[in-house]
């Protein structure tokens, strides 16, 4: 049986940038989540962990980055607690609020995580040729424009 990315990908009429980036979305997920099956975590998971492991952040701040309700937020820090791979830490500009961080056991996982994480992300830097820079130039731009129509019209889902 041919691996799935020997497989031709068809090419669907009407389709857009928007169904374009969902597909990316998943190949994505879908390479993290089988390089990462070993160390317990998610791509999603790992996505997280990583950008706590670079400093803390408010569960507010989490959420911008993951462009997610804080109800998802909120339900990842009960997992991760849990588990003893997060702490809060308290907020010194907010006394309401507090930053989350990475304990000594997450950060473990999170190091052995990136270890399986390594290898897939060479591949696909390889395969794009040296074209890496361009790409994220891409998504990034992408990303603010989702954003921007997102702020610009928070009820964009209810068009109808």
């Amino acid at each position: 049986m041919p691996a799935a990315a020997d497989l031709p990908t068809p090419e669907i009429p009407g389709t857009n940038v928007l169904f374009d980036a969902w597909l990316v979305s998943r190949a994505a997920n879908a390479l993290l989540d089988d390089a990462l099956v070993a160390s317990g975590l998610t791509g999603d998971e790992f996505a997280v962990y990583s950008v706590l492991s670079h400093e803390p952040l408010t569960p507010t701040e989490l959420a911008a980055w993951m462009s997610a309700p804080l109800t998802t937020v909120s339900s990842y820090v009960k997992r991760f607690e849990a588990r003893g791979h997060v702490m809060r830490l308290p907020n010194a500009d907010d006394r309401r609020s507090y930053r989350l961080t990475l304990t000594e056991d997450g950060a473990a996982v999170h190091q052995r995580a990136g270890k399986r994480f390594l290898p897939g992300l060479q591949d696909v830097e390889a395969a794009l040729g040296g074209d890496t820079a361009a790409v994220r130039r891409a998504l990034a731009s992408l990303r603010a424009a989702l954003e921007s129509v997102r702020s610009a019209d928070p009820a964009s889902g209810d068009r109808g």
